[in-house]
Order: C-alpha cells, then structure tokens, then sequence
C-alpha cells in the first residue's frame, strides 16, 4: 500500500459525548472521534475491542511560569505551557495515570498491547504504575530525536529523546502482534534494536491555529506508522484515548486499521476534523509524508 486517500466524508467523523449515554457499540464508534473525558468515555466502551492502544498522555513537565529562551540565542521557545500538563502534586498525576491505565486495560483484547510515550519526566512514574496494575512489559524503545529542542539555560544536557514502554494486559499474555521485519527495518543494527531516530513533528506537518502550534507535543507521522506496522495488522482496531492532534487515528486509517480516538479538547478535535480532509501519501515511503512534505532519510 502506497497511499490510502479519506473517500468516506468527514462530517460524521466526530461524536460528542453525552452525560446520559451509557454505552456506545463498537460500530457507532469505530474510525470515529469521540468529544469527551477518557475517564468517562473508556467506561461506556464494549469490553476487550482494541487489538492495540497507543497513549501520549501529559508529560507533568512542571516548567516554570515564565517565557523559555534558547540560552545562546535570543529566539523565544515554544513550551509546553498547556493547562493539560498541569497537575498540582504527583499524586493527582499518578492518579490519573492509574485511572487511564485501568480503563484501557479493560478495553483491550487479550491478545492487545499497549504503548506509552513519555520524557524523563514521568516515564519512570508511569512505567511503575503499569506494573502495579498488572501489565507486563514487553520493551523501551528509545526515540532519539534529529532535531530536539535546545537547552535553553545551557544547564543540562539538551533531551533528545523520549522513551516508548510497549506492553501487554498481563504476563500470560502470548499472542500479541510483532513483525519482525518491520523491527529489523527501523531499529539500530541488523536485529532491530529499540532505537528509532528520527525528527520532531515540523514544518508543514506540524499543526498550526493562529500562527502558533496547536498542540505543543504533536507527535510525527513517521512514529505513529513505525508503531502501528510493528504491532498490529491490516484491519485491527487502533485505540487512542487522549487523541490531541489525532496523530493515530490518521496514520492508522491510512495503513488500512481502523482506529478509535477520544479527545476532550474542542479545538484539538476541530484540528482533527481538518486534518482528516487532506489524504495521508506515501506512508510506506521511509518517511511518510502529508500534502507538500518532501519524503526524507534522517542524516545518519
């Protein structure tokens, strides 16, 4: 598959959740988005229907309240300063991660596994989190990035990665998806190994409203297609629950999976409604690519 192009119309793509609705049956919601809280909409979901959840939750990355600028240049850096990353203690953090984790376990088949992005600042929380609640873990894969973002005080290493946990619903778990090829194909060396290298989300690709980002942590197609095609299949049900710029749904649709997203952010979804009228081409080119994004090989 080279390219997939959207024939179905975009206008029934959203679904706004209401208080009073009780459950939604998978075929309503399937290759659809739905308006509401993760924590409410995951409880009204058939059980055991995802072949495969990929989570970009908040970050907590607890930055001050004050403008970020690059620490050899004069340039203003644009930060994460979103009222979503905010929490008032790590508790109320840990707890809503836990919240989240358990509602998806619940949605996922036996056979489904679950991916987690996160920096430094909380991966380690999270990955401790899983655990407690009966997941198991299967690998980190490191993304390295081409192109991070300065340090800005020039006090610390400039963070040039993130790190993904992949995992399954419990340690019985024996059946999930992995392809190989797809491993050895992106991975360090000629076994694969869990370091993918590739750009942050720019340029034409990154999503704008106003001249500024509209999502401040908008994940790359090229992350998104290297996650799906190693861990599911043509056909599978792709779940995001904290959708953001809806990154996996879009990705997923054009690999031929279905996907189910939630987003409680009316302007996010807004972007995502507009996004999904642009097809997504030559997704199995190296770097896949949206409409006016040169296809590229990172510099190695």
């Amino acid at each position: 598959m080279s390219s997939f192009s959207f024939a179905e119309p975009t206008a029934g793509l959203v679904i706004e959740d209401q208080e009073a609705r009780a459950h939604y049956p998978l075929e309503e919601v399937r290759n659809r988005v739905i308006l509401g809280d993760a924590l409410h909409v995951l409880g009204k979901l058939d059980p055991e229907i995802a072949d495969m959840v990929f989570i970009d939750p908040p970050y907590f990355l607890q930055l001050p309240p004050k403008e970020l600028r690059r620490w050899n240049v004069r340039t203003v850096v644009e930060g994460v300063d979103d009222a979503w990353d905010r929490f008032p203690s790590f508790q109320e953090y840990d707890a809503f991660i836990s919240g989240l984790l358990e509602r998806v376990r619940r949605v996922m088949k036996p056979s489904a596994t679950l991916w987690v992005i996160a920096t430094y600042h909380s991966i380690f929380r999270i990955g401790k989190i899983l655990q407690d609640l009966g997941y198991w873990i299967l690998n980190d894969v490191i993304w390295v990035k081409t192109n991070p973002m300065p340090n800005w005080l020039g006090v610390r290493f400039t963070n040039a990665t993130e790190t993904l946990i992949w995992a399954v619903r419990d340690r019985g778990a024996k059946k999930y998806t992995f392809h190989k090829e797809a491993a050895r194909r992106w991975g360090i060396g000629r076994v694969g190994a869990n370091v993918w290298v590739l750009p942050i989300c720019t340029g034409k690709e990154r999503l704008r409203d106003g001249g500024r980002k509209l999502h401040s942590t908008q994940k790359p197609v090229e992350l998104l297609k290297r996650v799906i095609l190693t861990s599911t299949n043509p056909g599978d049900l792709v779940l995001d629950p904290v959708a953001g710029t809806g990154t996996t749904g879009y990705v997923a649709r054009a690999l031929g999976r279905d996907f189910l997203m939630v987003e409680i952010n009316p302007r996010y979804v807004r972007g995502i409604e507009e996004r999904f009228q642009q097809p997504l081409r030559n997704v199995e080119a190296p770097f896949a690519s949206v409409v006016g994004i040169p296809v590229r090989e990172p510099a190695r």
